[in-house]
């Protein structure tokens, strides 16, 4: 007797990847849009144009100078950074409207130039002024 070739293996299972396909997208739609949403959590600063001139650092301005190697400096003696608060407290004390500007060199770090802004803040501060770099 002779075998009949079977029909079914000529049909192989297949499956069928549509579905799968639709979750994929649907997935990726959502990402994005959530993605969209999302603020990444910073500080706003809002920098000077370099075509304004810089504040004016008169005598009665209070002057912080951060170094490259974040030494800090104020009324031209080097203090550290648990005394800085104090130090603006006291200049304030004789006249609570002065202006207070932060300057730094290149290579002072940002955790240097948050930790004086804070204490500034604290001190009683209600301006920081930060000064546009000059270019060479």
């Amino acid at each position: 007797m002779r075998r009949r070739k079977r029909i079914a293996d000529a049909d192989e299972a297949q499956i069928d990847l549509t579905p799968m396909l639709d979750v994929v997208f649907i997935m990726l739609i959502f990402f994005i849009v959530v993605a969209s949403f999302l603020k990444e959590a910073g500080i706003e600063m809002n920098r000077p144009d370099s075509n304004q001139n810089p504040p004016d650092t008169d005598a009665t301005s209070i002057l912080v100078t951060i170094t490259g190697d974040d030494q800090i400096w104020m009324e031209n003696r080097r203090i550290d950074i648990r005394a800085v608060r104090a130090n603006i407290a006291r200049l304030l004390a004789s006249d609570p409207e002065q202006s207070f500007t932060v300057k730094t060199e290149p290579g002072a770090s940002a955790g240097t130039l948050i930790e004086v802004g804070d204490a500034a803040r604290e001190a009683g501060v209600t301006q920081v002024n930060w000064p546009a770099e000059a270019k060479q």
